[in-house]
């Protein structure tokens, strides 16, 4: 797993999946590296002895949410700020991928929740 780092590994590895992943993800990770767990689309991990990051190279594993980071209003408009920045800048791309008119909103809420959609999705009106 860590052929294209030449064995060193990576600073962060960023785990949206889950359980099926996370093991493989500390695997990838440099000595001192630090893993981001975001989402469980594969189910929650299971627990694990936190010796495992010692053994590992010294790891660093959090669990951010993002309503921690926006809990206060000043906060939350500063993220947005930033964020927006970042969009308007264009070093990101957001690429709506699918739209459903504000009438049929149940209908996306339902592809979401299916797993029949990928990237973002918009309602219009």
């Amino acid at each position: 797993m860590k052929e294209i780092t030449g064995g060193k590994g990576v600073d962060v590895v960023y785990d949206s999946v889950g359980q099926a992943t996370f093991m493989k993800s500390l695997d990838c990770l440099r000595p001192m590296g630090m893993m981001v767990s975001f989402g469980q689309s594969s189910g929650p991990m299971a627990p694990f002895d936190l010796s495992l990051l010692a053994q590992k190279g010294s790891l660093f594993v959090t669990r951010p949410s993002l309503m921690t980071y926006t809990a206060r209003r000043e906060d939350l408009l500063a993220h947005a700020r930033d964020l927006f920045e970042v969009v308007q800048s264009g070093a990101v791309k957001v690429e709506v991928r699918r739209t459903y008119p504000l009438a049929e909103a149940s209908r996306g809420h339902r592809d979401l929740e299916g797993r029949k959609t990928t990237g973002s999705s918009v309602f219009t009106v």
